[in-house]
């Protein structure tokens, strides 16, 4: 076992694994996929003769299985080795991608956008799994400002360059442009690519498998039908309480598992305090990011007149703010810890949500554009460190668990803020409609009072942040020392690989 540790190369100070590079730009370019579709909604309605609820499928699909399939990538990438992983996730991300541009039909392009989704779901906790065993402590910041830097541009960028393509073409040039630079990736990426950890042999328990499909993919389609139920909730009521509850019996489950084998998602990750509550702000963080990304186009789009590709450049500026400031974040938080970091981010969250507040029809587009830039700004303070110090609290072994869950989470936070901004928003219309109040003022008022309850759950995460240690190292004594206490129930099939057990142990020295 121990003749697996040269295989993870060393990593000099100040620079980014090539492992590390590599799978970032594999991330880039699969999390592209999941908002480019967001402008083609009105071609494929005329392309395919659908209506534009069945249309809305096609990210609706896309999200349900990342819901469905992240909760497994916990087992898997203890599985399989690195190498494998990355072959299978960007494997099946091209059959899938080069299905959807050749679908003859609705229900081929939705099967392609399925599979498009399940290599989706491994990329994310493969790249941070691998970061967080390659990556030494006292860097793991910067590193991470670089992950910042290609999961924030990737989704700012969806709308804008998927309204540039179809200036010139129809929807398929989505997936024709994407597929030979997907190819080119994956190729590199097998060449360079190493194995930093070995397989663990364990099997599967396929009881959880389908009530986390069940439950988190229940629970997200419920939370995405509030927003097209044209007023009646009955349905979505009762498929997220279905989902709700089959997610309690997986939980159970995963308890029980835990005592007696191998847990599919190993739920001791929310035994370590500074993890829980990075858990808690990173979801809050997303569902109002999600929230706003929702909510923006309809006011500029439905309300102000603009086009899509008008609304997908205005909105890029903030992206790219965001993820261009990843790095510079990721050294300070290096240098001084999280609280210059956190703290403020998340009261500039609160400041930039209760701006958006006051949107109207006269609102200049400059003072959007600053808005959105302080919420983008705000996050990317937010994001790194707060992942930096979650992943870092817990053990090696618990590392691709924890990314599974936070990457689960983030999809249900999705879904809910989507539900939330888009059901108070009609409601608060409908309202005002129904007591005479003129279609375009009664929307702006549903917008300013969606806004409103998104600033107010963004104040959590302030009372959060004031919570978390500055440090990993100020957590890591109390947390490290509970696993401890719960090493020896663990069973074989939770040991930590040679590799990883190498990491941690001479993370532990360098203290």
């Amino acid at each position: 076992m121990s003749a697996a540790t040269p295989e993870r190369p060393a990593v000099q100070a100040g620079r980014t694994p090539t492992v590390v590079r590599l799978l970032v730009l594999a991330t880039f370019v699969v999390i592209l996929n999941e908002t480019i579709m967001i402008n083609a909604i009105p071609r494929l309605m005329d392309s395919l003769r659908i209506t534009e609820q069945s249309a809305q499928w096609v990210s609706t699909a896309f999200m349900l299985t990342m819901a469905a399939v992240i909760p497994i990538t916990g087992w898997f990438l203890q599985r399989v080795t690195t190498r494998r992983a990355y072959a299978i996730a960007m494997g099946v991300f091209l059959a899938g991608t080069a299905l959807s541009a050749v679908a003859p039909t609705f229900e081929v392009l939705l099967l392609g956008r399925v599979v498009q989704a399940a290599g989706t779901a491994v990329m994310m906790p493969l790249l941070m799994t691998t970061l967080m065993i390659v990556v030494p402590e006292h860097d793991r910041g910067r590193v991470m400002g670089n992950v910042t830097l290609a999961i924030s541009v990737a989704p700012a960028l969806g709308p804008a360059v998927s309204g540039l393509i179809l200036q010139v073409g129809s929807w398929r040039l989505l997936f024709v442009a994407v597929l030979p630079i997907a190819a080119l990736v994956t190729l590199f990426g097998l060449r360079k690519v190493e194995n930093i950890s070995e397989q663990q042999v364990s099997s599967i328990d396929w009881p959880s498998v389908g009530l986390a499909a069940l439950g988190f993919g229940g629970l997200v389609y419920g939370l995405s039908l509030f927003g097209e139920s044209d007023g009646g909730v009955g349905t979505p009521i009762g498929i997220v309480v279905a989902g709700s509850a089959a997610i309690a019996v997986f939980v159970i489950r995963q308890l029980k598992l835990q005592r007696t084998g191998a847990p599919l998602m190993d739920l001791r990750t929310l035994g370590h305090r500074t993890y829980t509550l990075s858990l808690v702000l990173m979801s809050i963080g997303f569902l109002a990011m999600l929230g706003s990304m929702i909510l923006l186009p309809l006011y500029l789009q439905n309300l102000r007149g603009l086009t899509p590709l008008e609304t997908g450049m205005l909105m890029m500026p903030g992206g790219l703010v965001m993820g261009l400031l990843g790095p510079t974040i990721g050294k300070i938080f290096d240098r001084f810890g999280s609280r210059p970091l956190v703290l403020p981010g998340s009261i500039g969250m609160v400041l930039a949500l209760g701006g958006f507040t006051q949107v109207s029809m006269t609102m200049p587009f400059w003072q959007v554009l600053g808005l959105h830039a302080l919420l983008m700004v705000s996050l990317a303070a937010t994001f790194t460190p707060v992942f930096t110090l979650g992943m870092g609290g817990l053990p090696p072994h618990l590392y691709s668990h924890g990314s599974s869950m936070l990457g689960t989470l983030q999809q249900v936070a999705a879904a809910f803020g989507t539900a939330l901004v888009v059901t108070v928003m009609s409601t608060r219309t409908s309202h005002l409609v129904a007591d005479g109040v003129a279609a375009v003022p009664a929307q702006v008022s549903g917008m300013k009072l969606a806004f409103g309850i998104a600033a107010a759950l963004a104040v959590v995460t302030i009372v959060v942040a004031a919570k978390l240690p500055n440090r990993i190292a100020s957590a890591d004594t109390q947390d490290h020392g509970n696993v401890g206490a719960d090493a020896p129930n663990e069973g074989p099939a939770m040991q930590q690989p040679s590799t990883a057990v190498a990491v941690g142990e001479k993370k532990t020295d360098s203290r």
